[in-house]
């Protein structure tokens, strides 16, 4: 009996081996020559409830990596695996990179964005609903495991309406990206020399519409060179300010916007 029974573990483990040696792979060694697929980190509001924003990622079309609570304390969930494309930036653009999907992680935060609905978007960012601390302190935690792992830049951790401004607002103005900046994820301007230079051009004037453009183009985003302001330039650059200078997010360009920008196109030309 103990013969038999050893004859047939012996045979079932022959077999075992076989399909081993006989499948797709024989080794994994992994390379030395190798980097992650991911560049951006896309962060975004759901414009909905916990319950209706849940239904809606993983039921309908739209996705995401990971969904953001607003319980006390905020959860994060887990919907599509990094390895896979979720389904969250749609058309989009940041520098020469289109279509972004492919090349990022998406982040939902459960937050109903304007707290009135209606076409106009509200200019008070008072009239956003604000993120809870408890959702930032996940989000950052979050971001750092992501931005570690994947070697992610910190600059390159962006907003949905950056990718998309002819398209979309969220995260909304009402998003803390200084606070996310400080722990660096992200980047931000010297608040002394955007003081000097908010001074400098109220007493000379605004740098050329042109020379704007070319800023706002150097930084990622997606504009055109007219040298005039149309609805469309002004539509990026209200995603500028609502990033930069939630304050007052109007599309409009004056002094402090200008020095903003021109001092994050220096530091970005100091970094490359």
């Amino acid at each position: 009996m103990f013969k038999k029974l050893f004859k047939s573990v012996v045979a079932i483990c022959c077999l075992v081996l076989s399909a081993c040696a006989t499948g797709p792979v024989d080794e994994y060694r992994e390379a030395k020559g190798q980097d992650s697929r991911v560049k951006y980190i896309i962060l975004h509001y759901t414009w909905e409830s916990l319950m209706d924003s849940i239904k809606i990622l993983t039921e309908q079309e739209v996705s995401a990596h990971y969904l953001i609570t607003d319980e006390e304390p905020a959860r994060v969930i887990q919907l599509v695996d990094e390895n896979r494309r979720a389904w969250h930036a749609g058309k989009s653009q940041w520098g020469t990179d289109t279509n972004l999907n492919a090349q990022s992680i998406g982040i939902e935060i459960v937050n109903l964005g304007p707290k009135q609905s209606g076409k106009k978007v509200p200019s008070d960012i008072n009239q956003w609903q604000a993120y809870t601390s408890s959702q930032i302190e996940r989000l950052i935690v979050l971001l750092k495991d992501i931005q570690q792992r994947h070697q992610i830049q910190g600059k390159n951790i962006l907003a949905h309406s950056d990718i998309a401004p002819q398209r979309k607002l969220d995260p909304g103005p009402a998003f803390p990206w200084q606070w996310l900046a400080q722990e660096g994820l992200g980047r931000w301007y010297d608040e002394h020399q955007v003081a000097s230079l908010t001074r400098k051009y109220k007493k000379e004037g605004l740098p050329s519409t042109l020379s704007l453009q070319k800023a706002l183009k150097t930084l990622g985003y997606d504009i055109e060179l007219t040298g005039d302001w149309t609805s469309k330039s002004q539509q990026v650059l209200r995603a500028f300010q609502m990033h930069y200078r939630p304050v007052k997010f109007d599309g409009r360009m004056d002094a402090q916007t200008a020095a903003i920008l021109m001092n994050l196109r220096a530091m970005e030309a100091s970094e490359n």
